[in-house]
């Protein structure tokens, strides 16, 4: 069984930076695709980065590019994804998800994998930034 962990959330200020991990337990391998989406109160979750198992293909939703960098780590048994996200604004508030698929890798000139692509998701990470 798969569980993924997020951490690293809190507080800050406009323009500061911070980073959110997730950690995958379990039967972590063969992750094709993961991911970071967020969820602002009253509105729908919504991708903001992926990241490919294989080749590292990332892509980014508009809004974060330039500020916000995924990243992964396979060098233990486990596998870690990492969100760093600098320059942050108070429109970045939200719940930050980490979520990971088997069956689908991340491209970087169309949008994949889709929200029902993800097997598997984290409990949630609460960012909020103060203006």
């Amino acid at each position: 069984q798969v569980q993924l962990t997020e951490s690293g959330g809190g507080l800050v200020q406009t323009g500061e930076s911070m980073r959110l991990s997730c950690g995958a337990s379990g039967s972590t391998f063969n992750f094709k695709g993961m991911g970071w989406y967020r969820q602002a109160p009253g509105k729908e979750r919504e991708g903001i980065a992926c990241i490919s198992g294989d080749d590292g293909t990332r892509r980014y939703q508009d809004s974060v590019k330039g500020r916000f960098t995924i990243s992964r780590d396979n060098s233990k048994s486990t596998v870690t994804v990492y969100l760093q996200m600098n320059a942050l604004k108070p429109e970045d508030t939200a719940v930050y998800y980490c979520a990971a698929t088997r069956e689908v890798s991340c491209y970087s000139d169309y949008v994949a994998p889709q929200i029902w692509d993800y097997d598997y998701w984290g409990q949630g990470a609460q960012v909020t930034v103060s203006s």
